[in-house]
């Protein structure tokens, strides 16, 4: 089964190619999911230059200067985003010395992006799943803030980490020893001090005096969340500590994000009135703890047609970000609209988070990928995959193992190269 699949993807990719090596890239006949408002689009072309889509369903394009892929009428979507995991920060969670995303002194300054491995072996794993980028996020250590995520494509290359401290990452909720209230009210105090001492320079400035110190750098990490340069994630689950959330971003005017958020069903209307989009996933359907005793299947679909932008995303654990595409499907099952649902793995990530993808459209990243058939159905596969409009492997470390270990030969198994 395996080489008779290899076998179509080199047809696909050589048979169809007019010009192996042309900088032009041309995907015919594909049923396109834009994610935008103009839809999905039946048997459409859509043009590639220099990494960037440059035309969707142009009049003419010459064949003879492009790499022509033709489709024959299967699915192309925008590369998927999983958001708020560990990946390229974890490489074996059971083994201390391959996990850089937590330290037990890390607080708001904390920028995990400098010990992102993109030669992990889960990446390429990763990459089989249809996703093309990540939003990876620390895992913190004593203090109520976990640090900044930082966005990373999928290419496996050095140069792979797009942005770094793009969001700014909380942790509520209950505690094994003190009081939930004790980090709610801790971030209030921080938030009201930087608050006074951004008003107190602003006045300074209008008034002609001279500048106070320099802020420390915790200070200046905080001010971009006051000042909307940075998103405040905020990992909460119970609803009241929602609501508690709801009233600092009233307070304060920052950009909140919702992650986890378990009970968020039962205080949707308010969630959307404020117009805070929730990190979640769609698979969390058992409690975890007295904080998620409402968490459902429904969920993802509740929220979303109460007009709450949902963002779906895994477990967080690095080893399952290639299973997204399943919490998709299975959101879909119960109760999500189809097109919300793939919004909330492409579009939506890409506004919540700030990034110029998630769509496909003219003057995007080409991070595309073309499908065997629907993306959400199990048997289905990703058969070609693009990070800014080059082809990626679609090969795992387990596919070599699997390989190795399946090859026909006189030595022991063990032994087989």
């Amino acid at each position: 089964m395996k080489n008779v699949f290899k076998a179509s993807l080199v047809a696909l990719a050589l048979a169809s190619a007019t010009t192996a090596n042309a900088a032009t890239l041309a995907i015919t006949n594909a049923k396109v999911h834009t994610v935008t408002d103009a839809g999905v689009l039946e048997n459409a072309t859509v043009i590639v230059e220099d990494g960037v889509i440059t035309a969707i369903n142009p009049e003419s394009f010459s064949a003879d200067s492009a790499e022509v892929i033709d489709a024959k009428g299967k699915v192309l979507t925008p590369g998927f985003i999983v958001s708020l995991d560990n990946l390229g920060l974890v490489e074996v969670g059971a083994v201390a010395r391959s996990r850089d995303a937590g330290d037990k002194k890390a607080n708001i300054t904390f920028d995990p992006s400098v010990a992102f491995n993109p030669k992990s072996t889960v990446i390429p794993m990763t990459r089989k799943g249809g996703i093309t980028q990540a939003i990876v996020t620390p895992s913190g250590g004593d203090d109520i803030f976990a640090g900044q995520t930082f966005v990373a494509n999928l290419s496996g290359q050095f140069d792979s980490v797009e942005a770094a401290g793009n969001a700014v990452v909380v942790e509520l909720g209950s505690e094994s020893k003190g009081s939930r209230a004790s980090a709610i009210l801790k971030l209030t105090e921080q938030l009201e001090d930087a608050q006074k001492a951004l008003d107190k320079a602003a006045k300074a400035n209008k008034e002609d005096k001279k500048e106070g110190k320099e802020p420390k750098r915790s200070e200046k990490v905080l001010n971009a969340v006051l000042n909307g340069e940075k998103p405040l994630v905020a990992h909460a689950d119970r609803a009241t500590d929602i609501l508690a959330l709801l009233k600092l971003k009233e307070q304060f005017g920052f950009e909140l994000v919702l992650a986890g958020a378990a009970d968020a069903i039962l205080i949707a209307d308010k969630i959307a009135a404020a117009k805070v989009p929730v990190v979640m996933n769609s698979m969390r359907n058992l409690p975890g703890s007295f904080d998620s005793l409402h968490v459902d299947l429904t969920s993802a679909g509740v929220l979303s047609k109460a007009g709450v932008k949902v963002v779906l995303t895994t477990n967080g654990d690095t080893h399952n970000g290639h299973l997204l595409r399943f919490t998709v499907g299975n959101a879909v099952a119960n109760g999500m609209d189809y097109d919300a649902a793939l919004a909330a793995v492409t579009a939506n990530v890409a506004e919540v988070f700030k990034l110029d993808s998630g769509s496909i459209a003219k003057g995007k990243p080409a991070n595309l990928v073309l499908w065997g058939a629907d993306p959400f159905e199990l048997s289905t596969s990703a058969e070609m995959l693009w990070i800014d409009g080059k082809l990626q492997k679609l090969e795992s470390r387990q596919d070599a193992l699997r390989d190795r270990y399946m090859t026909k030969s006189d030595m022991p198994r063990g032994y087989t190269k």
